[in-house]
C-alpha cells in the first residue's frame, strides 16, 4: 500500500510530524538513512531523534522565557518528542534536560507502536516527485540528496555553513551614540544603525578580536569546501590592522551627525526582520566563543547595554533560504508537493526543529482530510517562530535562528522588565483559544 505521506529523515522534527500524522490514522513511511550502514558525521547511534550534541531542551520556564513556552505549546499540542522529554527528564535546575538514550528509546517506541507507521532504514536520493513527502533531514543533510535539492530550488538556495552575525533587539541600541544612515546618503530611506568608533577605540577592539578565546571547527567541518565565502571577523583581523577598515567595519561615506565627519570605523546593524525589533551586525560572523562574544561587543560604542537575540557562529549546517522558497505552510512553491521541516528550514535548536516538524505534520493532516490550516497566532511561539521561517525573516540575510521574544507582535503599552511576562501571557491565552477552534479531527 502506497502511504498517504512520505517523511524523509529520522530526528527530531520528522519523529515528530510522523507522530502527528499517524496517529490521526494516515499512513506515514518514514525513511532513515541511519540503520543502512551509514552515519552521518556527527551521529553516533541509528537511534530515531538522537541528540547528538547537548541533551539539554533548554529553559522550561513559560513564564518569562520563549523557548519554555514553545515547550509549554508544544505539549498543549501533544508533542511526542516533549512527552519523551518528560519520561528521560534528569535534573538541570529550571531546564529541561533529557537521559539521551532512554529519550530517543522512548520516541522509537511510541512510534513503531503506531499501527499505520512504517519506518524504513533506507536512503533517499532524490526529492519525491510525486505524493506527499515531509523532507526532514537536518543540518547533516546526505550530500546526494542535498545536491537535489538545490536542482530544484537553485544553486543558492542552499547553504552549507552558517555564516551567523549576532543579533540584537532594537530597543537596547543606544540611539544617543548611534544614528541611522545609508552610506553615501544613497537611497530614500536610512537603512543602517550605525555605531562610531575613534581609532583607540578601534585598535583595543581589533586586539580584543586577536586575543578572544574561540571554537574549533570540528574535522568534519573543516574539510567542507564551503568554507571560503564564510570569513570570520577575526580572521578578517589576523589578515592586517586595517583589513577590517577597509571591509566590514568601513566608514567612508558615513558622517557622523555629532562631528560632522567620517567616523575611525563603524559597525554597522541592519534590520533583521519585517517587525523592526530585530537588528544583525553586519559582518560579524564569528567563532569567537559567546561569554567573549557579549563582553566584546559591548565595547562598542552605543551597545554598551545590547542584549542580544542570538550571537555569532560559523558551523556546518545545511539549510533553505525559506522565506524565499518555501510558502506559509512550509510546501517548496516549486514543488508543493514537498514539504520541509526541523532545522533544513532555517530554525535552530532541538525544540524549535521539533516545533517545525509538529506543525509540517498538523499541516499535512489538514490537507488529508480537505480541510484548510488555520496557522496559530503570529503572538505565539509557534506562530511566530512559523511566520518567520516563512516570509517575516529578510530573505537577504537569512540565517538559522532560535525562538526569542524579538519575533514576536511587539507589546508598546508594557513596561520593560514587565514585557516577558506580558509575552508569554498573550501567547498562553491565544494558544488556547487556536486549539479550542480547531476542528475534532485536528
Amino acid at each position: 500500500m502506497n502511504p498517504d505521506v512520505h517523511i524523509i529523515g529520522g530526528g527530531l522534527a520528522g519523529s515528530e510530524a510522523a507522530w502527528q500524522i499517524a496517529r490521526r490514522g494516515f499512513h506515514v513511511r518514514l525513511s532513515e538513512m541511519r540503520g543502512t550502514g551509514e552515519r552521518t558525521a556527527a551521529h553516533h547511534t541509528d537511534a530515531l531523534a538522537e541528540l547528538v550534541c547537548s541533551n539539554s531542551f533548554r529553559s522550561d520556564d513559560d513564564e518569562k522565557n520563549a523557548v519554555g513556552l514553545l515547550h509549554h505549546e508544544m505539549r498543549r499540542c501533544d508533542s511526542l518528542i516533549m512527552a519523551a522529554a518528560a519520561k528521560a527528564r534528569v535534573p538541570a535546575g529550571s531546564a529541561l534536560a533529557v537521559d539521551r538514550d532512554v529519550f530517543s528509546a522512548e520516541v522509537e517506541g511510541q512510534l513503531a507502536a503506531l499501527p499505520t507507521l512504517q519506518i524504513v532504514r533506507e536512503r533517499i536520493d532524490t526529492l519525491p516527485s510525486n505524493g506527499l513527502a515531509i523532507i526532514a533531514t537536518g543540518p547533516l543533510t546526505a550530500e546526494v540528496l542535498a545536491s537535489s535539492i538545490a536542482q530544484a530550488t537553485g544553486a543558492d538556495s542552499l547553504a552549507f555553513f552558517d555564516a551567523i552575525a549576532p543579533i540584537v533587539y532594537r530597543e537596547t541600541i543606544d540611539m544617543d551614540i548611534c544614528w541611522m544612515a545609508s552610506r553615501w546618503d544613497k537611497g530614500e530611506t536610512k537603512d543602517y544603525i550605525n555605531c562610531p568608533m575613534d581609532k583607540e577605540q578601534y585598535l583595543a577592539f581589533h586586539q580584543g578580536l586577536l586575543d578572544g578565546e574561540k571554537t574549533v571547527f570540528k574535522e568534519w567541518e573543516a574539510n567542507t569546501p564551503y568554507f571560503d565565502g564564510c570569513m570570520p571577523i577575526e580572521v578578517m583581523a589576523e589578515r592586517g590592522l586595517d583589513t577590517l577598515r577597509f571591509g566590514p567595519m568601513k566608514p567612508v561615506g558615513l558622517d557622523d551627525p555629532r562631528t560632522g565627519r567620517w567616523p575611525y570605523a563603524v559597525v554597522q546593524l541592519r534590520q533583521d526582520n519585517k517587525l523592526g525589533t530585530l537588528w544583525n551586525m553586519v559582518g560579524f560572523q564569528t567563532k569567537l566563543k559567546h561569554a567573549e562574544q557579549v563582553r566584546l561587543f559591548r565595547t562598542i560604542p552605543g551597545l554598551e547595554q545590547a542584549e542580544f537575540a542570538r550571537l555569532g557562529g560559523l558551523h556546518r549546517n545545511t539549510f533553505l533560504n525559506a522565506p524565499l522558497l518555501l510558502d506559509r505552510e512550509l510546501r517548496l512553491k516549486s514543488s508543493p508537493h514537498v514539504r520541509f521541516a526541523g532545522q533544513i528550514t532555517g530554525c535552530e535548536g532541538y525544540v524549535e526543529s521539533a516545533a517545525v516538524g509538529l506543525m509540517a505534520g498538523l499541516m499535512t493532516a489538514a490537507q488529508l482530510v480537505g480541510r484548510k490550516w488555520e496557522a496559530p497566532p503570529r503572538t505565539t511561539a509557534l506562530g511566530a517562530l512559523l511566520s518567520h521561517i516563512t516570509g517575516d525573516a529578510e530573505a537577504e540575510t537569512y540565517q538559522p535562528m532560535n525562538v526569542n521574544f524579538g519575533l514576536f507582535p511587539p507589546l508598546h503599552d508594557v513596561k520593560k522588565k514587565q514585557r516577558k511576562e506580558a509575552y508569554t501571557e498573550r501567547a498562553k491565552r491565544d494558544i488556547a483559544t487556536w486549539l479550542a477552534n480547531l476542528p475534532p479531527e485536528a
